[in-house]
């Protein structure tokens, strides 16, 4: 497997983890019969946020883990990444969703880590 392949699997599960947590916010917005913004709907607003706080740091890091993989880094720093920011995403939603704080707060951390890691392997891999 070469780093891009890596890179697109990584790519794959965030495209399927925002699916998931968009297809959320459709099933509530039905049941509570609302069609923009929440309406009031607790459990609506908790399940935009998920969605839209996972639209907010998934694309930017993948596509930064798209160029890193294309530049040639070596399979450990995709993975690296990959697998940091990607289990901080997955874990994040869990704790958004579920009110679960630590759950959401490390999930968060772990995506910051992953981002830090991303930009830092690109300044990296430009560089050498």
């Amino acid at each position: 497997m070469t780093s891009v392949a890596a890179a697109a699997i990584y790519l794959a599960v965030n495209i399927l983890l925002i699916l998931v947590l968009s297809f959320r916010v459709v099933g509530r917005r039905r049941s509570a019969k609302v069609s923009l913004g929440t309406g009031g709907d607790a459990d609506l607003e908790v399940r935009t946020r998920a969605h839209g706080n996972a639209v907010e740091y998934i694309p930017v890091t993948m596509l930064g883990l798209y160029v890193l993989a294309s530049l040639g880094a070596p399979m450990w720093m995709v993975n690296a990444v990959g697998g940091v920011f990607t289990l901080g995403r997955i874990l994040h939603a869990i704790g958004l969703s579920g009110t679960i704080l630590p759950a959401r707060a490390f999930g968060m951390v772990l995506t910051w880590l992953g981002m830090l890691g991303a930009a830092a392997g690109l300044l990296y891999v430009t560089h050498t």
